[in-house]
């Protein structure tokens, strides 16, 4: 990842103003799940830009409380990120209509239940209601897939045609297929397939712990807007158990579908 060089040597108040912002964003984006807690002289190397710049950044994120300093100097994310995330995640439908349909699934299945939507390049996890055992699998909130092989990947790939998969797998931006020939081709007719059965089902092909299995929510224009999965240990789930989970999975996205007020496919 790097950012705009310093923003002293730029000319001109938009250009400084655009060259702000794109560093603060790259900034922003060094914090994740594995490294929730980050110093200037982490940050400076991973952005390209000068520890004073990013120290003056930081503090003024740190005002706003986007970003908070502990006792170590070091920065985390901040609740500040919240207030300004929650209008777009109140006014998201999908995620509104989900929420009550995800209790049942996970009540039904025992499993993590889980929304994404697509980016058009990532899926990314906007709510999940966790499984009550002990061992279960959950993301957090924002997490991105581009893995070819993720059930969701699968659905909203499955969904935008064989043309606009075939361009994401060439260009690299979707990743994750074996490394042999005719890997894509095959890939390309297990979408077909996907679309065809109604759901997709990742068991233990992008972590050998993992099964997950998704379908998709289609909003009034028929087009698909967000996936149902359910993603579990593979340990608690055999491949004669995949056929129900996907079952439920698509039972669990028409009734999204239908609080959107779209017609099931």
């Amino acid at each position: 990842m790097s950012a705009n060089t310093d923003t002293e040597g730029n000319s001109g108040g938009d250009s400084r103003g655009a060259s702000v912002i794109q560093n603060t964003i790259a900034i922003l984006r060094c914090f994740s799940p594995e490294t929730p807690l980050l110093g200037v002289t982490e940050i400076a190397p991973k952005v390209g830009l000068h520890k004073s710049t990013v120290s003056r950044i930081l503090a003024s994120l740190d005002r706003e409380n986007i970003v908070e300093r502990d006792p170590t100097r070091r920065y985390r994310l901040g609740l500040g990120i919240i207030a300004l995330a929650g209008p777009l995640l109140a006014d998201m439908d999908v995620r509104r209509a989900a929420y009550p349909v995800l209790q049942e699934l996970t009540e039904h299945s025992g499993e993590t239940s889980a929304l994404l939507v697509w980016n058009g390049s990532e899926a990314i996890s906007v709510e999940q209601v966790p499984s009550r055992h002990e061992v279960k699998h959950t993301s957090n909130l924002g997490a991105r897939y581009n893995t070819a092989l993720s059930s969701s990947v699968q659905v909203f790939l499955a969904a935008d045609g064989q043309q606009q998969a075939k361009a994401l797998l060439e260009s690299g931006t979707i990743a994750g297929l074996p490394e042999r020939t005719g890997a894509r081709a095959d890939y390309l007719v297990r979408l077909q397939e996907v679309a065809k059965r109604g759901y997709a089902v990742n068991y233990g092909e992008t972590s050998p712990q993992e099964v997950g299995v998704a379908a998709p929510v289609y909003d009034h224009r028929g087009s698909t807007v967000a996936a149902v999965m359910t993603p579990a240990p593979k340990f608690r789930v055999s491949e004669d158990d995949l056929e129900e989970l996907g079952r439920s999975c698509i039972q669990a996205a028409r009734q999204v579908t239908l609080r959107l007020g779209g017609k099931p496919s």
